[in-house]
């Protein structure tokens, strides 16, 4: 029999997508074994507050990480967990079995979870690792910000997510310097939420924003020669995927030019012995 757990589930919401929100709360409210807390963080809009047992009004939009910092910085249990407010889970004892992986492994820092869309598929940038496969779990190097499971005392060492990102690449900060700091990420394929599949092309500040927040990573998180390699070598990544698209690379190349104007710190490369560990785990950071 799994024992109880207890797990804070901080649901982020700009208050559009009533059904789902609900939806998603209901599929955490369902999960046996837990004492759950839902704690709902309202970045706009005016959602159904009475969902939740917490409510977060910040008063404006704190972006993702800033709105999942504000969420669980009044969660009152040890697991915190990050879901989408048009996520659900899959099964009513995912957070049970989580919680039971925590209690086994004291140096677990997160989970992340096996995301499938409404066709049952996982997407490329949902997988761990360069060579992952769905169905396969394993160690991991970063996980879906939408859709994970942190222990509170790893989140709080090492200073939860970096609120300026707003969003992207902000999960890949919190990844690495959980790494850095001996805490080991797993990826559960069993554990499994649903999430429609979404581009995030879809969103007109995507090349200049992405571009911007890899300059910033680069700077907080990588020792000097791979910072420069990493920022050159998505720039050649996304001249190569976006050469027919000029509007794109431009946006890239301001976006660049924004981040290293607004750097945001602390500057705190991560040791030579992470690089390694995220090489040998299939991600080495410059990809």
């Amino acid at each position: 029999m799994l024992a109880m757990v207890a797990v804070s589930v901080v649901v982020l919401t700009m208050g559009e997508r009533a059904a789902e929100l609900a939806c998603a709360v209901d599929s955490a409210r369902q999960q046996v074994g837990v004492d759950t807390e839902i704690i709902m963080v309202v970045n706009g809009g005016d959602p159904d507050r009475s969902l939740a047992d917490t409510v977060v009004e910040p008063g404006e939009n704190l972006g993702i990480p800033g709105g999942r910092n504000a969420g669980a910085a009044v969660a009152t249990h040890d697991l915190v967990a990050f879901l989408d407010d048009d996520g659900r889970y899959v099964g009513d004892d995912l957070l049970a079995r989580a919680g039971e992986a925590f209690s086994a492994d004291q140096r677990l820092g997160a989970i992340g979870l096996r995301i499938v869309d409404e066709h049952g598929e996982t997407a490329r940038r949902h997988l761990p690792g360069l060579r992952a496969r769905a169905e396969r779990s394993g160690p991991a190097t970063s996980f879906p910000g939408g859709g994970v499971i942190v222990r509170r005392a790893a989140f709080d060492e090492v200073g939860g997510l970096c609120a300026p990102f707003f969003y992207g690449l902000e999960e890949t900060d919190l990844a690495w310097r959980l790494i850095d700091r001996d805490w080991s990420i797993r990826y559960d394929a069993e554990l499994v939420m649903r999430h429609p599949r979404t581009d995030p092309v879809r969103h007109p500040s995507f090349f200049t924003h992405t571009a911007r927040n890899r300059v910033w990573l680069a700077h907080r998180a990588l020792p000097a020669p791979l910072a420069a390699a990493y920022v050159a070598n998505w720039t050649l990544v996304t001249c190569v995927r976006n050469w027919r698209d000029p509007a794109a690379i431009r946006a890239h190349f301001a976006g660049l030019r924004d981040g290293r104007r607004d750097r945001v710190g602390p500057r705190r490369p991560i040791g030579w012995r992470t690089v390694c560990t995220l090489t040998r785990l299939g991600r080495p950071p410059i990809i």
